[in-house]
C-alpha cells in the first residue's frame, strides 16, 4: 500500500473556501479511481490555513495514473487561483499496518 500525506498551507483562511467545490470534485473523482483505497482533505482545527491530505493507494502505479486523470487539471487550475505558501506532500510505501 502507497500513503500520501502531508499538507498544502494556504495564505488567507478565507483561501479554502474559495476552493471547497474543486476539492470537493477532486476527492470524489479520486475516489472512483481503479486502485484509490481512501482519498481525503481536512483542515486543522488549529490553523484555518492548513488543509491535511491523506491517500491511500493499491500500488505506485495506481498513484501514478492518478497524476494524470482528467480531473486532476480543474484540481490544479483550482489550486493556482489562490494564495497557496506551501507544499508538503509525501509518498510512503507500507509494507504491513495494523489497528492502534
Amino acid at each position: 500500500m502507497i500513503i500520501v500525506e502531508g499538507y498544502v498551507r494556504f495564505a488567507d483562511a478565507g483561501d479554502f473556501p474559495c476552493i471547497r467545490d474543486a476539492a470537493f470534485a477532486q476527492m470524489s473523482a479520486s475516489r472512483a479511481e481503479p486502485g484509490c483505497l481512501a482519498y481525503t482533505y481536512a483542515l486543522d482545527v488549529a490553523d484555518p490555513c492548513l488543509m491535511r491530505v491523506l491517500e491511500r493507494w493499491e500500488s505506485w502505479q495506481a498513484l501514478e495514473d492518478h497524476f494524470a486523470r482528467p480531473h486532476m487539471i480543474p484540481w490544479r487550475a483550482a489550486l493556482a487561483a489562490v494564495s497557496v505558501v506551501e507544499r508538503n506532500l509525501q509518498a510512503h510505501e507500507v509494507m504491513q499496518s495494523r489497528k492502534v
